[in-house]
C-alpha cells in the first residue's frame, strides 16, 4: 500500500508539473496549430477556441487571428539620389485556414520575417524611379498604386493585408521648402485665373442686365402716361403711410394732388415749384416832430462820487422832484483792494 501511495503521488506531481504542456487553452480570436514530435506539423487542422489535452511531448502554437497593426519606418532613395523618409502603418491579419502552412513555412515571427520586409521591398522598387516632388505630391496616384501592390504581395504569403497607410513623408528641409514654395505659387496662379474668369462672367452678366433694363425702359416708355404716373404715386404714398418708420407726408402739394418730396427741385406735373408770395412791407412812419426840452430845474441831484470799476447808470429824464429831509446815504461797496470813501450826509432827491 505504501508503494502504491508513493506511485500515485509521483504521478500526481508529474501531472501537476506538466499541466501547462498537457492542457492547452485557446482564447477568443486565436487559432492553434499542433506540432507532433513524431509526425510533424498538422497542416490540415486548425484548432478553434476551447480547451485541449495533448501529449506533453507535443507542442500547440497559438496565433492571434484578429486584425493587427504594425508601425514601420524606413528611407527610400529617389532617382536623383535624395533620401525620402517614410512612416508606415500596416494593418493585417493571418489567414485562418492557412495557419498550418504559415507556421510550417514562416513561423510565429512572421511579422518581422514577411510583412515589414515585403512592404518595404515593394515601396523601394516602385518609388525609386520617381523624383521627390512627384512622391511628395502623389502625382498620378503613385503612392496609391504602390500600396495596392504591397497588399497583393502580402496576400501571397498567407497574410491578408487590410491596408498600408503612409503616415508621413519627410524630405530634406531645403527640398521640402522649395517644393512647398512652388506649390504655393501654383495655387496663387490658379486663384488669379479663377478671379479672371469670375470677372469675365461678371462683365457678361452686367451686359445682359443693361440690355434687359434698356429693353424694359423702351417698352415702358411706349405705354407711360400721366395717369399711370399718378396711380404709381398713389400706390407709393399708401406704402409709405403703412411704414412704421417716422415720416412726414405732405398731401396735395402739386397741381394734381401728388405728395410733396422735400428737398427735390423737380415736380412731375410742374416745371418749377412756386415760391411763396412776397410779404408787403408796411409804409414808412414819418418821424415825430422834435420836442423842445423843458427848462432846467434849479434843484439837481447831488453828484455821487464814482468808485473804481463801478458801472455808470444811464441818465434818466427828470420828473417831479420833491424835497425830502436829509438822510444818510451809504455809498456802494468798493471792490477789494480799493479805499472806502467816507459816507457823506447829503440832501437827496426822490425821483418818482
Amino acid at each position: 500500500m505504501q508503494y502504491l501511495a508513493v506511485f500515485f503521488l509521483i504521478i500526481l506531481l508529474c501531472f501537476t508539473f506538466l499541466w501547462p504542456q498537457i492542457v492547452i487553452t485557446i482564447n477568443s480570436g486565436e487559432g492553434g496549430v499542433l506540432y507532433r514530435r513524431f509526425s510533424g506539423t498538422d497542416t490540415e487542422r486548425v484548432y478553434i477556441e476551447g480547451i485541449y489535452a495533448i501529449f506533453p511531448w507535443d507542442t500547440m502554437y497559438v496565433y492571434d487571428t484578429r486584425i493587427q497593426t504594425v508601425l514601420h519606418d524606413f528611407d527610400v532613395l529617389t532617382n536623383q539620389g535624395l533620401p525620402i523618409h517614410l512612416s508606415l502603418a500596416i494593418r493585417f491579419r493571418p489567414e485562418y485556414d492557412m495557419l498550418g502552412l504559415l507556421h510550417q513555412q514562416v513561423g510565429p515571427d512572421y511579422i518581422k520575417t514577411i510583412i515589414t520586409p515585403e512592404v518595404e521591398s515593394v515601396l523601394r522598387k516602385r518609388l525609386s524611379p520617381y523624383n521627390p516632388e512627384d512622391i511628395y505630391t502623389n502625382k498620378d496616384k503613385i503612392l496609391t498604386t504602390v500600396v495596392i501592390e504591397a497588399v497583393e504581395a502580402l496576400a501571397q504569403k498567407y497574410i491578408t493585408a487590410n491596408d498600408v497607410i503612409i503616415r508621413e513623408i519627410s524630405l530634406p528641409p531645403t527640398i521640402q521648402k522649395a517644393i512647398e514654395s512652388k506649390l504655393t505659387e501654383q495655387q496663387r496662379y490658379q486663384a488669379y485665373v479663377f478671379r479672371l474668369k469670375q470677372e469675365e462672367q461678371e462683365a457678361k452678366r452686367k451686359v445682359i442686365e443693361a440690355e434687359g433694363i434698356k429693353n424694359y425702359q423702351d417698352t415702358v416708355a411706349k405705354t407711360l402716361s400721366d395717369k399711370l404716373l399718378t396711380w404709381q404715386g398713389i400706390q407709393a404714398t399708401l406704402e409709405l403711410a403703412k411704414s412704421q418708420n417716422s415720416k412726414v407726408v405732405v398731401i396735395g402739394a402739386g397741381s394734381n394732388g401728388m405728395p410733396l418730396i422735400l428737398g427735390s427741385d423737380y415736380s412731375s406735373n410742374s416745371s418749377e415749384v412756386k415760391t411763396t408770395p412776397e410779404v408787403k412791407t408796411a409804409p414808412e412812419v414819418k418821424p415825430a416832430p422834435e420836442v423842445k426840452p423843458a427848462p432846467e430845474q434849479k434843484a439837481t441831484p447831488p453828484e455821487v462820487e464814482k468808485t473804481p470799476n463801478a458801472t455808470t447808470i444811464p441818465a434818466v429824464a427828470p420828473l417831479e422832484i420833491e424835497k425830502i429831509p436829509s438822510t444818510t446815504v451809504n455809498p456802494p461797496v468798493a471792490p477789494l483792494g480799493t479805499e472806502k470813501p467816507p459816507a457823506k450826509t447829503t440832501d437827496s432827491k426822490l425821483i418818482k
